[in-house]
């Protein structure tokens, strides 16, 4: 199963990326550039003159021009005609990637049933995740000057989940290991970071499109507060509207959350020392990274968000989870066998037959 898992690991890495040239469209504000949706002609750029122009009369027509691009020229608007298409190519190559190389596995017969359900799948999630990207767009493309706020936000937060599923999904396919501690909490916690992780990055999609990073620049106080007013954070009614659309409140929850996430990862890794081995060591190199991405995040803020560090907070993100999705998958995986350790054995035979497949060819 080698050459699967490797191609599912390759299929991840080119999602990180996608996730950062995503980024680079948003901090760039490209993403409203190319206004139709054309899956598949869409792939060719204009490939002439008048080819840039009908692109640039089309942009021309939409509200963020009009309001905050008026009197761009077209060598300004290739700039960032091409981030945008450089973004939708990439969605299009992955799903490229992912077809025909799962197409020759199965036809080698390395690709069983359940592991193909699992593939078609993630295919599905991708496929789901290029409708919701125009949905995203085509918000900015009427009556507003950027992108809804909410749909950004899922969008990037579904590009997160199709990442760790296809994390989820790779490592299982490694040769069992026994190593992991028994310990219920640890592996409890563990398996919850990555949700945490998840639900910070879609705070963080909350604050990009609410540009909630250049409102309160200051650390470790907001507004001269470590925790603002109750008034200021709830000013909009109904309250629940403060959570997507205040400002002030988004950014308070994604200061909080980080702050959780750290002495989550902090208590997990103390925690994961009682029993040493792999387990320990991954906690530590989450807590490391959360670190990191932590100090990063701070940086942006206080620099008011400067493109060479907001891309590398944002590529730290999804570091951070995926180191934390590989460690709840193997003390998830641990934990299922301890329960059930007939499991083993009787999987035993079908890894048998996958490896001499997969050596064999």
């Amino acid at each position: 199963m080698r050459p699967v898992r490797l191609w599912l690991y390759a299929i991840a890495a080119l999602i990180v990326l996608m996730v950062v040239v995503g980024g680079a469209t948003r901090l760039t504000e490209s993403g409203l550039s190319i206004t139709e949706w054309k899956p598949v002609t869409g792939m060719l750029p204009p490939l002439s003159d008048a080819a840039w122009q009908a692109e640039f009369q089309k942009y021309q027509q939409i509200p963020q021009y009009q309001i905050l691009n008026k009197g761009m020229s077209l060598s300004e608007f290739r700039t960032i005609f091409w981030w945008e298409w450089a973004h939708r190519l990439l969605g299009r190559l992955i799903g490229f990637v992912f077809l025909l190389p799962f197409l020759f596995f199965a036809w080698r017969g390395l690709i069983g049933r359940a592991l193909g359900w699992r593939l078609a799948g993630l295919f599905v999630l991708g496929g789901l995740q290029g409708a919701v990207g125009w949905w995203m767009v085509s918000s900015g493309l009427a009556t507003r000057v950027d992108v809804s706020q909410y749909r950004l936000a899922i969008h990037l937060t579904l590009a997160c989940t199709i990442l760790v599923a296809t994390l989820i999904v790779a490592d299982g396919l490694r040769p069992r290991a026994g190593s992991e501690p028994e310990c219920g909490r640890v592996r409890g916690l563990g398996i919850a970071l990555p949700v945490l992780v998840l639900v910070q990055i879609f705070l963080g999609g909350l604050v990009a499109g609410l540009d909630a990073g250049l409102t309160f620049t200051t650390w470790p106080l907001m507004d001269g507060h470590f925790i603002p007013p109750l008034e200021q954070l709830l000013v909009q009614q109904p309250a629940w509207r403060n959570f997507f659309e205040n400002a002030m409140t988004v950014q308070f929850d994604h200061r909080m959350v980080a702050y959780a996430l750290w002495g989550l990862t902090l208590l997990h890794w103390l925690d994961a020392r009682r029993f040493g081995g792999p387990a320990e060591r991954r906690a530590l190199l989450l807590f490391g990274l959360v670190t990191a991405q932590a100090f990063l995040g701070i940086m942006t803020l206080i620099h008011q968000v400067p493109i060479d560090i907001a891309l590398t907070h944002q590529f730290g993100a999804t570091i951070v989870l995926i180191a934390a999705t590989i460690h709840a998958a193997r003390l998830a995986r641990r934990g299922a066998l301890l329960e059930h350790p007939s499991r083993l054995a009787a999987r035993a035979p079908q890894d048998e037959v996958a490896l001499s497949r997969s050596t064999s060819s």
